[in-house]
């Protein structure tokens, strides 16, 4: 009889880390990707001057970044602070001396090239444009974002190629930038502050952790901490094949969590900017990411593995 039950208890765990089916809806707004008919994320080309991820929801089915600005409600969990900081999105703070980060500047959204889901994944491409004050375009990207389930993680994948149109195109060296994600309220590392029960940890591949995890170079970094009722994290993780792997970090213990390849003179105290890349017209660089939304006993070390090795 032991054995049966042991045997069943084997069967419903499995059975709950299985991966659901993935599809996609097109919407107003851009596309919902659901998995087994429940709302995993959406992908909205205009989230208030750039294109963002919004909302998420990890494999509990918890939201797993903050709502605000996008919905401005009276929520204690919730810091008001930062309203550039919207869910999970790619901007830069200087490009030729224009600050997308803060949407002084807008990047449009062009066209989906591709939106696809095979059952297992979804696949969305979009072309976008970073606009200068003159209307004109500075450079473009391309993104190939990929949704789907691993090893009872979800998962985001974001590839993105930037290419210069105009005939010099920087990226200045600035911390302000650039790859995101803005986790919940009651997760940030100082949120044990507006309540004991709140409070989250950050640690990256080489053990730093909190305030000491910003401004180093990482494979990838883990910010973790509870959402309602359970723990739960934000895995960021840097594909070796992205530009300057493995990159910098801007995340903070208030709750912004970013990527930043550019940033070296703040990040290292350096007298000159030596973090800017300039580009020719027809020049490009590629970014490459995936987020992971996961349950507190994730191994984000073998994860990174099992991406790292991938294409």
């Amino acid at each position: 009889m032991t054995r049966f039950f042991v045997f069943l208890a084997f069967v419903l765990s499995g059975s709950l880390l299985a991966a659901g089916e993935l599809s996609l809806r097109q919407t107003e707004k851009g596309y919902d990707i659901s998995v087994d008919g429940k709302l995993f994320a959406g992908y909205v080309t205009d989230g208030g001057g750039t294109p963002i991820i919004w909302p998420i929801y990890g494999p509990t089915g918890k939201k797993m970044s903050r709502d605000f600005p996008m919905i401005e409600r009276d929520d204690k969990t919730e810091a008001k602070d930062h309203p550039h900081h919207r869910s999970l999105w790619f901007t830069h703070g200087d490009v030729n001396g224009l600050d997308f980060w803060a949407l002084k500047q807008k990047i449009v959204h062009r066209k989906f090239v591709a939106a696809k889901s095979d059952g297992k994944t979804v696949t969305i491409v979009t072309e976008n444009d970073w606009i200068d004050k003159e209307d004109q375009t500075l450079c473009s990207d391309v993104r190939t974002l990929r949704f789907g389930e691993t090893d009872g993680m979800r998962f985001i994948d974001v590839d993105v190629t930037v290419t210069a149109i105009q005939d010099r195109v920087v990226f200045g060296d600035t911390k302000e930038g650039s790859f995101a994600v803005r986790v919940p309220g009651t997760m940030d590392v100082t949120a044990k502050k507006r309540n004991p029960d709140w409070g989250g940890r950050i640690v990256n591949a080489e053990g730093h952790t909190d305030d000491n995890a910003w401004a180093k170079r990482s494979a990838w970094v883990d910010y973790t901490g509870p959402v309602e009722d359970e723990v739960l994290g934000i895995a960021i993780l840097n594909h070796p094949s992205s530009f300057r792997y493995p990159t910098y970090w801007h995340v903070r213990t208030y709750g912004l969590f970013a990527a930043n390849p550019f940033g070296i003179h703040d990040f290292e105290k350096k007298e000159e900017k030596v973090g800017e890349l300039v580009l020719k017209k027809g020049e490009s660089f590629t970014l490459r990411y995936r987020v992971l939304f996961h349950q507190e006993d994730a191994d984000i070390a073998k994860a990174f593995e099992k991406y790292a090795a991938s294409k």
